[in-house]
């Protein structure tokens, strides 16, 4: 069958089980756009209000389905913006295709218009932003390109590739057809590695368990929970994984990352076997790399990861498994443990610690204002529903959702934490909105109010597609992190990091949310039982003092630290 090569390249998508797209349209690739036209009964593209926004939605579409998310720009300023989708997406091991529509062959080379160097921009890198960068100039090796673009997002560590489209391209004839839909390839462990893994656990006293990372499915999930039970080892989450392990297991122990409970990171670096399952070990997991130390840890430990590439790079480990999550996991279940363990009662203290830790009682939080925190995050765990997911960007507003939330966890079927441990303010309302897209279930968002306005326009495309999320909004007037860093090192010089802030309200209802504001703790549950029977997306605003910037403290303990620390005093 001969048709225009726009149109072959979104019945390849359709092969690869894609269901939607989403982009910012681009003259670029109109031929793509009457593709989509063509095939709107088998998928969806997603219109989005800035490519920033739409490289977000489809990052969490990685996250949600362990399939690429897909999306479309145009050349130059398009791409340019979408790079932190790509950005995200590369730093959380999140499978991705970023599709470019290019400048047209015949002018490439000229500085044409928003003419770019996508090789140079983006990669490929270790430290990049993209896995793999190719350009299709043949129409007829388009199939080839996509399958290999998904391939290479799936496989080993996953991430993003950029398909860069020249216009032209994209109009030529084509008799080719879609190459069948690509599946990850499974690396297993090595049984030698898996029997000096077991002798390890053998030989230890206080063993702990780190997962996170990418290429995490629900009957992995399940698996590393059998394996976990079967050892009674204490499993900690990676930054922004904590969906990983159920929160609510006695074997749990906490999040490892920003804010990390300190008794927590105690366990971390007084624990004599640390089994690294999945994630990359980065600076945020590891307390600037001090939690395990460069290069040589002082823990023993065991990292296992789908990228052979990845192991060695930082750490040097006593033991290196390069395996899928998949298959590492179901590995490791069926690793037989000995009838009694001596490690039982650090098990149950280490999840003692992290009971103590999400207790508000025992927090010693004084909040200064009217809105008590960690009670509304106690609201939200008594009425979303097991299966909601809940969407975050960056800032210190999201440490209450980090430290007082219960994730429900991955092995019991549903991905129900998105959230960016590159650490990218703006990406909690595209992705709670892409979920809400795809999976049609309850979506909740929490946000601050520098956060908000980077991405807050996508309102627009929830309406406009039927999409539905709950956004919390946090409004201090500041961009709280800054704040917080500036009143430790340069107390009582603030500078930049204050806002004035639009009426958030009639912002999200001129968008076509509903809205509403809050300023004391008891008018959140109602307005939260509101913003779940609502038909449409709901917004709620709460107004909260600008001291109030951390789950440990206010600005007044930091300053009162700041000053003894002048005084060779410490709090």
């Amino acid at each position: 069958m001969t048709r225009i090569a726009g149109h072959l390249l979104v019945e390849c998508l359709i092969v690869q089980g894609v269901s939607h797209a989403f982009g910012v349209p681009g003259e670029s690739y109109l031929a793509v756009l009457d593709g989509f036209h063509a095939h709107a009964d088998r998928i969806r593209f997603i219109t989005n209000r800035q490519e920033g926004g739409a490289a977000f939605m489809a990052e969490a579409q990685g996250k949600l389905t362990g399939r690429p998310g897909v999306c479309f720009v145009t050349r130059g300023p398009g791409a340019t913006n979408a790079s932190i989708g790509l950005h995200t997406a590369f730093q959380d091991s999140t499978p991705m295709v970023l599709f470019v529509g290019d400048v047209a062959s015949d002018a490439r080379d000229r500085e044409a218009f928003q003419e770019l160097d996508y090789s140079s921009f983006f990669g490929p890198s270790t430290k990049g932003m993209a896995k793999r960068v190719e350009r299709i100039d043949d129409a007829r090796r388009i199939p080839e390109y996509v399958a290999r673009a998904f391939a290479t997002a799936m496989n080993g560590r996953p991430g993003p590739v950029v398909l860069v489209l020249p216009e032209d391209m994209l109009m030529q004839q084509v008799d080719a057809e879609p190459l069948p839909r690509v599946e990850p390839v499974q690396a297993w462990s090595d049984p030698g590695a898996l029997r000096e893994l077991r002798t390890l656990l053998l030989a230890s006293e206080r063993p702990l368990v780190i997962a996170g990372g990418g290429g995490w499915t629900p009957q992995a999930a399940a698996a590393l929970q059998r394996f976990a039970e079967n050892w009674q080892l204490p499993v900690a989450n990676a930054l922004r994984f904590q969906d990983t392990f159920d929160n609510h297991h006695p074997l749990y122990a906490g999040d490892v990352g920003l804010g990390i409970n300190p008794a927590l990171a105690r366990r971390v670096r007084e624990c004599d076997l640390l089994i690294a399952l999945g994630p990359r070990l980065g600076e945020a997991t590891t307390s600037n790399y001090t939690l395990v130390e460069v290069p040589l840890p002082k823990q023993k430990l065991v990292h296992i990861h789908a990228s052979a590439e990845e192991l060695g790079r930082v750490y040097q480990p006593v033991l290196a498994i390069n395996a899928t999550m998949n298959a590492a996991a179901r590995s490791l279940e069926v690793l037989s443990a000995p009838p009694t363990l001596p490690w039982t009662a650090w098990t149950e203290a280490c999840h003692a610690d992290h009971l103590a830790n999400v207790d508000p009682a025992n927090g010693g939080i004084v909040l200064p204002g009217s809105i008590d925190m960690p009670a509304l995050i106690h609201t939200l765990q008594k009425h979303l529903p097991a299966d909601a997911v809940l969407t975050n960007g960056a800032g210190n507003f999201a440490s209450w959702m980090h430290r007082f939330f219960q994730y429900h966890g991955l092995a019991k079927g549903h991905k129900t934490q998105l959230a960016p441990t590159n650490g990218a303010m703006g990406y909690g309302v595209p992705a709670g909105i892409a979920a809400s897209l795809l999976t049609g279930r309850t979506v909740f968002t929490i946000a601050g109010d520098g956060d908000f306005l980077m991405n807050g326009q996508e309102l627009a495309t929830a309406v406009q597609h039927g999409g539905k999320s709950i956004v919390l909004l946090l409004n201090n007037s500041s961009y709280g992190t800054i704040r917080m860093h500036q009143e430790r090192e340069y107390p009582a010089h603030v500078s930049g990091s204050g806002l004035s802030n639009p009426d958030f309200c009639a912002l999200a209802r001129a968008y076509g949310y509903a809205a509403e504001r809050i300023t004391h703790t008891a008018e959140f549950e109602p307005a939260l039982q509101r913003a779940l029977a609502a038909p449409g997306g709901s917004l709620i605003e709460v107004l909260l003092d600008v001291d109030v910037i951390t789950t440990r403290g206010t600005l007044s303990a930091i300053r009162q630290n700041a000053q003894n620390s002048q005084r060779g005093t410490t709090m």
